[in-house]
């Protein structure tokens, strides 16, 4: 993976930050408003770096959770109000816009 700065671990964590209890967002659309070239690069410092923010409300671009912390997030997501469906999140319905 390409190095990764701190200026863009601190862009992913302020937009991570900012999503409102509710919403969810994907990797892909934190990575676009980053400016960043892949949402991996977002997965990778949301693993790293993200304890202290609300991660689960960041799925996959098909409303998915991540697969070892799915239980986990779905809970708090049903929490704030979301509900899933057979593990997924219907994006459409809340899916947060980033402004640009």
């Amino acid at each position: 993976m390409a190095r990764i700065t701190e200026e863009q671990v601190e862009r992913v964590r302020t937009l991570v930050a900012s999503i409102p209890a509710g919403n969810v967002v994907t990797y892909g659309d934190i990575a676009s408003a980053a400016g960043l070239s892949s949402p991996r690069i977002v997965g990778w410092i949301m693993r790293t770096d993200s304890a202290d923010l609300p991660w689960h409300r960041v799925l996959s671009a098909n409303g998915t959770p991540a697969t070892h912390l799915a239980t986990r997030q779905l809970e708090r997501l049903r929490a704030e109000g979301v509900l899933s469906r057979d593990g997924r999140v219907n994006l459409a319905s809340i899916r947060f816009a980033f402004e640009q």
